[in-house]
């Protein structure tokens, strides 16, 4: 699939639009319109309901150790600031930069690849942000176009590497910059930090700076005393949130993939430490077969285990579910959602203070003065079993998916095409979402076959009778080949048609988008048939 055709839809569709469009946009920030929101409504949706709202707390799910509650919460997006000073945020939280003298613009040291050449006794290292074949294309032309040759003279540019990350070049007089024209006008990289910074109240100075949030789980894990002292959970247990995130991204990139403002699904699962290894391989399978079970295909879905030198600092293990977008070279994968083993290092650090690696564990790191140099709240924030009468610090599991990363993944793999007869029985091409029905912003769509013979009134009276239960649709313009397709083009899973036939037996036509199956069904059954394709009971 071409990604310019999903784009394409949608903006056409309604979809996804840029943020403020009509004054050029702002680069990393996305609008959902209307069929969009209902898509990651749905999504999140069903996240909520299959990871908390029917989770059966009384009842051992398959493959975990024991039963478990969950619960929920919904925090501000701006927190005291000492919570990402003890999180570890406000000192590591960032990424390497890299700016261009020349072309004044500035990447992501780790998103910016080239290849050596040598051409006229001279080697340079091409930089550029395209990637695969497009970025063997890009290094090219601009070789080309530095050393004053045509296409016809490309062989005599002596290529000595294949691409290379620009982590891997250490002279850069020698690189010839993405937008640059001469050589060595990128800077060193430097640190650059991810918080978006604001200010509370009518204080404009540091005393009142604060951060928006650059991830959900740290209000979970603040609030981990105030779930336990207010509700009747006892440990294992988890809490989930869904809630938007922000991060300033040097270079957003890839449609929805990477931008400014995003929107998580969390759960911060607190476990024994002694359970906490088959707990973790519990949720990385159990997320895992989620995404399957919602229509993302196997071959272009895996489940990736973090290499040793991959790991953050505070994780025991992590494995990551990722997609194989389309706008990623072939055989890369974008991260889906990671579900990482963090043990006791978040409700550690917010009780004693930012924790640092140290002889294979973690000690409150120091300032100058001896003292904590981020100190944490004070609070206890261990649990005590009142069965065991132990004491002891939850190990923490942490799944944590982006419902705009999902929302792309699950539009990506739904877009397809193929050729259908028309009316005449001509093959006519045909573009169609292959959404799941949980997932499809509408569920089914209520067409008279024609504007006559009563039929729009009857197709009104079943729309009627479905929309307090499901997001369905009605349209009577057009011929109904021209309505199926635009249908179709949204992903509605059903259509509903009244047609001759009602009039005499009651029944109206069921049609399936992806099979293009019609049945016949009782007008008055619609609902219970809708519910039966949907699964909903």
């Amino acid at each position: 699939m071409e990604m310019e055709k999903l784009v394409s839809l949608c903006k056409r569709r309604g979809f996804l639009y840029q943020s403020s469009e009509i004054y050029g946009g702002l680069n990393g920030f996305w609008d959902y319109g209307p069929l969009g929101v209902e898509l990651k409504r749905n999504i999140k949706e069903a996240w909520w309901r299959d990871m908390v709202t029917s989770h059966d707390e009384l009842v051992v799910p398959s493959g975990a150790p024991c039963a478990y509650e969950m619960v929920g919460l919904d925090c501000t997006i701006i927190m005291h600031p000492q919570v990402w000073k003890c999180s570890g945020h406000y000192d590591v939280f960032h990424d390497f930069m890299v700016d261009c003298r020349q072309s004044k613009r500035r990447y992501r040291h780790d998103q910016v690849q080239g290849r050596w050449v040598s051409c006229q006794g001279r080697r340079i290292f091409v930089a550029t942000e395209a990637d695969g074949e497009e970025a063997l294309q890009d290094t090219q032309h601009k070789a080309l176009k530095f050393f004053n040759l045509r296409a016809k003279d490309a062989d005599r540019l002596a290529w000595e590497s294949d691409l290379l990350c620009l982590t891997e070049v250490k002279d850069f007089s020698a690189v010839l910059g993405p937008d640059a024209k001469e050589l060595g006008t990128l800077t060193e990289p430097r640190e650059y930090n991810l918080m978006f910074k604001t200010y509370v109240g009518a204080l404009s100075g540091e005393e009142g700076a604060a951060f928006l949030r650059p991830e959900t789980a740290q209000g979970i894990f603040v609030n981990f005393k105030n779930v336990l002292d207010s509700t009747r959970v006892a440990v294992p247990f988890g809490i989930a949130q869904i809630g938007k995130s922000f991060r300033n991204e040097i270079t957003p990139r890839y449609f929805t993939f990477r931008s400014r403002e995003f929107e998580q699904m969390e759960i911060e699962f607190f476990c024994h430490p002694s359970q906490s290894r088959a707990w973790y391989e519990y949720w990385r399978n159990r997320r895992y077969q989620w995404y399957l079970s919602l229509g993302l295909a196997g071959e272009r879905l895996r489940l990736r285990d973090h290499t040793p030198e991959e790991l953050s600092h505070y994780s025991c293990g992590t494995a990551d579910i990722e997609y194989a977008f389309p706008f990623l070279p072939p055989g890369k994968f974008g991260e889906l959602e990671g579900i990482a083993h963090r043990g006791d290092f978040d409700l550690r650090s917010h009780m004693e203070g930012k924790l640092v690696r140290q002889d294979g564990g973690y000690v409150v790191e120091l300032g100058p003065d001896g003292k904590p140099r981020h100190p944490g709240s004070g609070k206890d924030l261990t649990y005590f079993d009142d069965q065991t009468r132990e004491r002891y610090i939850p190990h923490v599991i942490e799944p944590s998916a982006g419902a705009d990363r999902a929302a792309l993944a699950f539009l990506c793999e739904a877009y397809q095409e193929d050729q259908v007869p028309d009316e005449h029985g001509n093959p006519r091409d045909r573009v169609f979402l292959r959404l799941h029905p949980r997932l499809a912003p509408i569920k089914a769509a209520v067409f008279p076959l024609v504007r006559k013979d009563g039929m729009p009134e009857a197709a009104q009276r079943i729309y009627r009778s479905l929309k307090p239960h499901f997001n369905v649709f009605y349209d009577e313009k057009g011929a109904v080949g021209r309505r199926y397709a635009r249908q179709d083009e949204v992903g509605t899973p059903y259509c509903i048609t009244v047609d001759g036939q009602t009039a005499l037996d009651g029944t109206v036509t069921f049609r399936d988008r992806d099979t293009l199956r019609q049945w016949r069904v009782r007008a008055d059954d619609c609902l219970g048939e809708l519910r039966r394709l949907v699964g909903v009971s």
